[in-house]
Order: C-alpha cells, then structure tokens, then sequence
C-alpha cells in the first residue's frame, strides 16, 4: 500500500496561492482516478483539483477557506501501487506548458520567517487575510509589519492568526493605533481598521453579501488606483466605414466560418497594429525596471451573467488573422458566460480592451488590470451629424461616430504617448478599408 500525497496545483506563473473553496471528498471517501476531491479558487478563477491516483483519502490538511500556497500538500491518499510511490508525492498536472514541481517547492513551515518583497509595490492581501484583520481591529500600519511566510513575504492566514495570539498574550504592543492612521495610508487603512459592531441602516434598505467573486474585484480595483497614477485621454473616431462593410459581409461570414462576427476582433486588430508602433504601451513594471513584452496578449473585459466581470486573455493576437480573432473572441466569451473558462484563459495579459457601448455608455474611465499600464475602452457607436471635409469643400453627413477613451499609468506613460496612442487607434478605426476581404 502506497501513500499519495495531493498537491495545490499550479494555475500559472503569477499564481501564487489559491483559496479552498469546497470538499467534495472528506476523510475515509474513496476516490477515483481524475475524479474532483475539490474546489478551488485564486484572483482570476475557480476550477476543480481531480484525484491522482484512486483510493482512499486518509487525510485532509487544509479546511474550506483557507488560503494554500502552490506546491503545498494539501491531501493524502492511500492506494494499493507500489510502496515505492510513498516516497515522492505525486503533483497534480499542471496547467499547459508549467513545468512539474512537487510539494518540496513550496513547503508548509510552523516557522514564520520574514520575506523582504521584491520589485518595491505594495503588498498584497488576500480577502481572508483582510476579513480576518477588520475582525481582529487590526490597523493597516500594523498589518503592514507583519512578517509573511507566504510567497512573495504575502501574509497568510497562519501568520495573521499567531499575530493575533501573539498580540493577546501582550507578546506584541501596537504601536499604532486606529486613531493615528492619517495620510495616503489611511483610506487603505480603514478597510482593516474598523472593529466588528452592530452597525444601523436608516429607511428602508436592503443589505446584500458581497460574493467571493466581487470582493476579489473591488480589492483589485482599490489595489490598482493605490498602485498607479491614472490619467484618461479621450478621441473620437468616425467608424462609419467599419459598420458599413460588417454589415455587409456578417451574414456570409457566419455562414462560411460558423462565428458570428462582432467589432471586437475589428478593435483587436486596430490596438494590435498600433502597439507594434509603440511597444511601451504593451508593458509592466517591476520597481524601477521597465518590463515590455515582446507577446501581444489582449484581454476583454467580459460580464458575467452575476453582473461580475472577467477578463480572459487573447493570447498572441498579433499572429491571428480577423477569422482566427473571431474564434478567439467568440470561443472565450462563451466560456466566460457558461463558467468554463480555465486559468490559464485568464493569464498573461500585456492590455485590456473593455467595451462600455455594449451598455449604452458614450464612453468610460476604466481602471488599468494590473500589472499591465494601460486599458482602452470603446463606447456606443451613434449616428450624428458631422463635418466632412472633401476636396470640393465641406459638407455635413450623417456618420458612425464612437469614442474611445485609455487610463494609462502615469509613472511609465507620459500625456504624449498616451494620447499619440490613443488617436492611433482612432485613426486605424477610421481607415477602414471598406472594400477589404475577411
């Protein structure tokens, strides 16, 4: 009888941890060969983790809601192999192209030792790890010293729960109280800060829980605004041209490729083009270290039919033809609705492209994904009435016009580079060639 030991998997390269959402075997259950032992869920997705081998499960390490890191075992499983199995935990098969690893890469220690964090951002703290700290009135200052074991010096659970233990045996002294929190810090701060009452509502209201999904997504929004000095630069752009030919070519085009064809994959191939010319946009930073990527992988912000947003990641964009976009777009949308997209459909992003016309808004501000630099948002696209310069004078027509508007970070993109992007785009959309095959 052999022993094998169920590792968190890895969901990519920036993935560091994951939060266990649900059991679906618990100790003493047999188990199948691939069949689903449990949930998990990081910042990006949730997904299942299948059984390696088929036996017994003899022990179960981590309770639901508690944050794993990768590599860590997180369950045991006896079966009837080979005793020599027992020597070496078998891993989970990870994502695409991620090389194996097994448990010894990310060991879980009682000792929590101090890991400086690299790269000079901001810490990252998990909503467990946030919850626990409001609960705990917990200030921001000092839940910024307290050391992490996690990856990356994160702090995870079991370092916020000896704190706790610590601070109540009087082995620890805040030295910073609630009160003294003052400065940039402090609108961070209150989010921990804030000790568990009964608080009232005046009138009548109702009071709906936050789900998993949107706290992941208001704590990376508050994150990216605290990380990254956002400016927005706004153009216009007359895509009549652009709706025109769509219109034209959309039947034959679902007939002969099965996709229905929308303007996504039309802005993809613009945002495309133009970041060839100008290769800042398609960055990120890391401290002081201007980091560009030499891949174009274009995100789409997506709504979920909760009312969330995703955003999955076309990858290589820039070597697929408008059919080959289309599939792209077509095939992740689809599995963003249906709640079957994988983790690695969510990863490696380089720029983001959110659509607010889909909702009837002439424009929008969007927050950058980090740790990308910039995102581009296209509003409505309305018929009015513009100037239209010819050789023979000016005139007014009835046009397609859409606006277009870009946050990018401030601290690596100028005004300049901002804006000349931005109209590239405008200008791409309205060079349109109208007599262009698909």
């Amino acid at each position: 009888m052999a022993i094998v030991e169920l590792v968190m998997p890895k969901m990519g390269e920036s993935i560091m941890e994951a939060t266990i959402l649900r059991w679906h075997k618990k100790t003493g259950d047999h188990v199948n060969l691939d069949e689903t032992v449990l949930e998990i869920a990081t910042d990006k997705v949730d997904t299942e983790v299948p059984s390696i081998a088929e036996g017994e499960i003899t022990e179960v390490l981590f309770a639901e809601n508690d944050v794993v890191p990768v590599g860590a075992v997180i369950a045991r499983i006896s079966t009837n192999a080979d005793a020599a199995a027992d020597t070496e935990p078998i891993p989970v098969a990870p994502v695409a192209s991620e090389p194996k690893f097994t448990a010894a890469a990310a060991p879980v220690t009682a000792n929590v030792q101090e890991v400086r964090l690299t790269g000079g951002g901001p810490r990252f703290y998990s909503p467990l790890v946030l919850t626990i700290a409001q609960q705990e009135g917990i200030s921001f200052a000092d839940l910024e010293k307290i050391p992490g074991s996690g990856n990356d010096g994160r702090v995870t659970k079991r370092d916020i729960l000896q704190y706790v233990a610590d601070r109540r045996e009087g082995k620890i002294i805040p030295d910073v109280t609630p009160e003294q929190v003052s400065g940039p810090a402090a609108s961070r701060a209150q989010m921990v800060t804030t000790t568990v009452s009964s608080p009232t509502y005046n009138g009548n209201v109702e009071i709906i829980e936050m789900d998993r999904m949107r706290k992941l997504i208001a704590n990376h929004m508050v994150m990216s605004k605290q990380t990254s000095p956002h400016v927005t630069s706004f153009a216009e752009a007359d895509v009549t041209n652009m709706v025109k030919w769509r219109d034209r070519v959309k039947g034959d085009f679902e007939k002969s490729e099965g996709e229905k064809l929308t303007f996504t994959p039309l802005f993809v191939e613009a945002i495309v083009r133009c970041i060839k010319r100008f290769p800042l946009i398609n960055c990120s930073l890391d401290g002081d270290k201007i980091i560009i990527k030499k891949d174009i992988n274009i995100g789409m912000a997506t709504a979920l039919p909760s009312g969330n947003l995703i955003v999955p990641v076309i990858k290589n964009a820039d070597v697929l033809n408008l059919v080959g976009l289309t599939r792209q777009v077509n095939s992740l949308a689809n599995a963003a609705r249906q709640n079957k997209l994988k983790p690695e459909d969510t990863q490696s992003g380089t720029f983001t492209l959110t659509n607010v016309g889909t909702f009837g808004s002439l424009m929008g501000t969007p927050i950058i994904n980090q740790p990308q630099v910039a995102i581009l948002a296209v509003g409505v696209i309305k018929k009015r009435p513009v100037v239209i310069e010819t050789e023979l004078g000016d005139t007014i027509g009835i046009r397609h016009m859409m606006y277009l508007s870009m946050s990018y970070d401030h601290r690596i993109v100028d005004g300049s580079l901002g804006s000349t992007f931005l109209s590239a785009v405008a200008k791409e959309l309205e060079a349109f060639d109208p007599k262009r095959n698909v």
